[in-house]
């Protein structure tokens, strides 16, 4: 897969309100009712990864579940990253 260029990825993130760029990885930040919610999304956003084997950079805070996103062979952010993110977008509207 072959890393996008900053104007791409800045384009594409128009259609990704909740994610930012920086550090050479698309990044998002969501907030769950409780820990229960968190751990729940994150429990769906795993069969999603395995199933693109795409595996995110995460930690969760008790409610926060904080996400980056780059494709280590790529040395970047590429449209594998884009696709991860918007099924993550899908399992956390759900979970709101």
């Amino acid at each position: 897969m072959e890393k996008l260029s900053e104007q791409d990825i800045e384009k594409r993130l128009l259609h990704f309100p909740d994610w930012d760029y920086f550090d050479n990885a698309i990044h998002a930040e969501f907030e769950f009712e409780n820990f229960k919610d968190c751990f729940s999304a994150m429990s769906r956003i795993a069969f999603e990864c395995e199933a693109l084997n795409h595996h995110p950079d995460w930690s969760n805070v008790y409610n926060i579940l904080s996400i980056s996103l780059s494709t280590h062979d790529a040395n970047g952010v590429t449209l594998k990253d884009f696709q991860l993110a918007e099924a993550i977008e899908a399992i956390v509207e759900v979970e709101e």
